[in-house]
């Protein structure tokens, strides 16, 4: 449908970026767009394309509909693709016949919705992953020898995004089968490193169901099983199960395995600099962002040891857009435990603009607003704007 079918959308997307608390520069700069065009069309006198009201939406974090329509949808656009998501893996040992691009162009596409994934760029991924992952499928059953393994891989790095989609939206039953892909695909590779960086992902399934001494040990089993790390991809692989196991400990109330994890994850990560391998973003940065989610993780006497770091250190813009918000999230819940509601708004704040996605759809978010909101009886314009953009109750 062309947008000039929705009369007001340039009204829509400037009060929607007013909301969001962003200038129209940096509107154009996360949506790809240039200033004049942005300047156009909140003016009306230009209609944007379908692609570019959608890159809008990612980059203030609202559901696409919400700028066609003045009626804001109950379900955003992201939660009504995920059945196809599912449709999509559903035949994944007998794919349905259709066209397959060059293995090159295969591995373009899977590397582009890596980068929307640590971008936190929900809304293209399940966009495109559904027929790329089909795609993947029929390449893979059709090929033989090194293409063969490749493209395992590729299927590997396509679930991965997918999943990223599955779990931060609340899918847990599609991210379980998603991740049974992921280990299925990682066994035909017979690739140990693709193996430990199925083993970080699982840790969702963990998480998910709070089952997290369980999700403890499947780490340490596959620490036992990574290879020794005397190359680049194996240093990062056993340095992102170290971290994500000290995050889990700390779930599992184990101070002592929570605290040698992280030791060792420190070590891994003073030899490399920071950058994301396999999928993974690790490095010193990395380390420092997780002592802060361990910290919550252990709660009570570890707060100020969050805070210190929070006082000494910021993330870098160059972190991913995910890991980034992931610390304000958590340093959030932080303040606000340690009596500071206020401090605990302003890293909200912080998180929505550099992964609105990420941060509307984040439980722990919805949570802490709705207890800002409680301990200030005052309620502030922009206190409740940002409850109601989150659904926070």
């Amino acid at each position: 449908m062309p947008t000039d079918a929705y009369p007001g959308v340039g009204r829509r997307i400037a009060y929607q970026r007013r909301l969001a608390r962003m200038t129209q520069q940096q509107l154009a700069d996360v949506a790809g767009a240039s200033l004049g065009t942005v300047r156009k069309i909140e003016r009306g006198e230009r209609n944007p394309s379908e692609e570019m009201l959608e890159a809008f939406a990612d980059a203030m974090g609202v559901d696409a509909a919400v700028l066609r329509y003045d009626a804001e949808p109950t379900r955003t656009s992201v939660h009504a693709a995920l059945p196809d998501l599912s449709a999509a893996i559903a035949t994944y040992d007998l794919p349905e016949d259709g066209p397959v691009r060059p293995l090159s162009a295969l591995r373009a596409a899977v590397s582009e919705a890596a980068r929307w994934r640590v971008a936190a760029q929900y809304t293209r991924i399940t966009r495109r992953l559904p027929d790329l992952l089909a795609e993947l499928a029929r390449a893979y059953h059709a090929a033989s020898g090194a293409d063969r393994t490749e493209l395992a891989q590729l299927l590997v790095r396509a679930y991965r995004s997918a999943d990223a989609v599955a779990y931060k939206f609340g899918a847990h039953d599609l991210s379980a089968r998603l991740i049974d892909l992921m280990r299925w695909a990682a066994a035909e590779t017979a690739d140990p490193v693709t193996a430990a960086t199925v083993a970080y992902v699982r840790t969702e399934t963990f998480f998910a169901a709070r089952a997290h001494a369980a999700g403890l040990r499947a780490l340490e089993q596959a620490l036992d099983k990574a290879p020794t790390p005397d190359c680049t991809r194996q240093v990062a692989a056993r340095g992102a199960l170290h971290m994500r196991a000290a995050v889990i400990a700390g779930r599992a109330a184990d101070t002592t395995a929570a605290q040698l994890h992280m030791a060792e994850a420190r070590v891994l990560a003073d030899r490399l600099p920071e950058g994301v391998y396999c999928g993974t973003a690790f490095g010193p940065d990395s380390v420092r962002a997780h002592e802060v989610s361990v910290a919550v993780s252990l709660g009570r006497d570890h707060l100020a040891r969050a805070l210190d770091i929070a006082h000494e250190w910021k993330p870098p813009t160059d972190l991913p857009a995910e890991r980034r918000s992931g610390f304000y999230i958590e340093l959030a819940r932080v303040q606000l435990w340690s009596g500071q509601p206020d401090h605990a708004f302003e890293s909200l704040k912080v998180a929505r603009h550099i992964a609105p996605q990420h941060t509307r759809e984040h439980p722990w978010v919805r949570q802490d607003v709705a207890v800002v909101r409680r301990l200030k009886r005052a309620d502030a314009e922009s206190l409740s704007n940002f409850a109601e953009w989150c659904a926070a109750s």
